[in-house]
């Protein structure tokens, strides 16, 4: 968006506009006229971004090694890490990292199949108040505010597509016999920790951080805006 777009959005709320900022404001009307943008505009524009930038996540992610061969492949977490640290000098287990990564990731490339739906309701939610200011905001400012306005509904909702994409997988049942394993080693602090918080919570990071990409591509690059609302909204 323009500065003088900026300009007359922050001077038309004063009732008491300074002389010296007249013709300021008089070139910003003129601006803002010749954009032809609408509070319509603006909401469905941002909405149209987002849109697109979740379709393109969830379609990268969900092919076939979309998270295990991109920069957001979900590693195992601490607390697993020193089980497996243990358990991979038992004979059977010597593989465990390898599989069990394989694993948590095919369980997150399974459920983002199923994300759309639940990001699409977030996006339906953003009043014109936010898309005002989302515009004005940084590249992710978009992004960021699905992400604070809708992390919690959002992982409660992929919490169970995760859980069961780990049982298709077969990660959840394999995972248990190597903590089974490494609570039998003598002289160990007993552990049990849980794969499910930590794929649903990384699966997230990754369709957000690709949300992200996308949203700035569109604001920077005028050939990612495929529409001519995107063009109408974004151009300025």
């Amino acid at each position: 968006m323009k500065w003088s777009y900026f300009v007359l959005l922050f001077f038309s709320l004063s009732l008491d506009v300074d002389a010296q900022f007249k013709d300021i404001l008089n070139k910003a009307k003129n601006s803002v006229s010749s954009l032809g943008k609408n509070d319509g505009d603006i909401g469905a524009g941002l909405k149209e971004a987002l849109n697109n930038g979740i379709e393109s996540a969830v379609t990268q992610l969900s092919a076939e090694n979309g998270y295990l061969g991109s920069p957001y492949k979900i590693l195992i977490p601490e607390d697993a890490q020193k089980v497996i640290n243990k358990v991979k000098m038992i004979p059977g287990f010597q593989d465990i990292e390898t599989k069990l990564i394989h694993q948590m990731n095919s369980a997150a490339e399974i459920a983002a199949k199923k994300a759309t739906p639940i990001f699409v309701n977030a996006i339906k939610q953003m009043s014109f108040q936010d898309a005002k200011s989302i515009l004005t905001g940084p590249d992710n400012a978009a992004t960021s505010y699905l992400d604070k306005t809708s992390r919690k509904p959002l992982y409660d909702e992929f919490l169970p597509v995760i859980q069961n994409s780990l049982d298709e997988v077969n990660a959840r049942t394999y995972w248990k016999s190597v903590v089974d394993a490494y609570n039998t080693i003598p002289f160990v602090k007993k552990m049990n920790p849980a794969l499910d918080d930590h794929v649903n919570n990384k699966a997230l990071d990754g369709l957000f951080s690709l949300i992200a990409v996308k949203e700035k591509g569109i604001r920077t690059d005028v050939n990612q805006r495929t529409s001519d609302l995107l063009k109408k909204v974004f151009g300025s």
